[in-house]
């Protein structure tokens, strides 16, 4: 029996290739300048530098942009979570309930809804607000806040959000990074693209 290694590696190395096409995330390109609505809803931002959208998505009323890569820079859009909902599709609502938005979440505890999913949904066990205070988003009063979270590959990323409930609905963009280099050279970025955005 006589073997063709030369073959059997080119094939091998082809299936692999395949596969990763296959499981990566296919990304869109949000153009700067460009008006374009997000996660579904009517709220729309006006990037002012070209951005990747994710297609996969961590809940229903939800969208992901990245620059770099979602390791790197990750904005999330949270367009219009109704009450009685969580912010991010649970993996099983037995094992790992997720906190809920309701009709009874006060803006001051939006932080806090955030650092409970973060606890089940990443597994983050060491989560920090760094700062929080009145804020406005979407052209209401609404909550600005900071935090720093360890992810499961074990960085220390930092977090910024703009948050607000509009008609019983919360609509939140968070922005997350590595803390060292990453997180300050998106910052701005993010927070132009957030400043943009209109509840249409």
């Amino acid at each position: 029996m006589s073997f063709h290694l030369p073959k059997m590696i080119a094939t091998l190395v082809a299936a692999h290739l395949l596969l990763v096409a296959t499981a990566a995330p296919a990304h869109k390109l949000r153009l700067r300048g460009e008006a374009v609505a997000v996660a579904g809803s009517t709220v729309t931002v006006t990037p002012s530098r070209d951005w990747n959208t994710l297609s996969r998505k961590v809940g229903k009323n939800t969208e992901t942009w990245t620059v770099d890569g979602e390791q790197l820079n990750d904005v999330t859009f949270f367009a219009g979570i109704p009450a009685g909902m969580p912010l991010v599709r649970e993996r099983s609502k037995k094992r790992d309930p997720l906190p809920k938005f309701t009709k009874t979440t006060l803006l001051v505890e939006i932080p806090e809804l955030l650092e409970g999913t973060y606890r089940t949904y990443k597994n983050s066990g060491s989560f920090r607000l760094l700062s929080s205070e009145p804020g406005r988003f979407l052209g209401k009063d609404g909550v600005s806040f900071a935090y720093e979270f360890i992810d499961v590959d074990e960085l220390t990323r930092r977090g910024e959000a703009l948050a607000a409930i509009i008609d019983d609905k919360l609509y939140m963009i968070t922005f997350e990074a590595p803390r060292l280099n990453y997180f300050d050279a998106m910052a701005s970025d993010f927070r132009a693209l957030a400043s943009s955005a209109v509840l249409r």
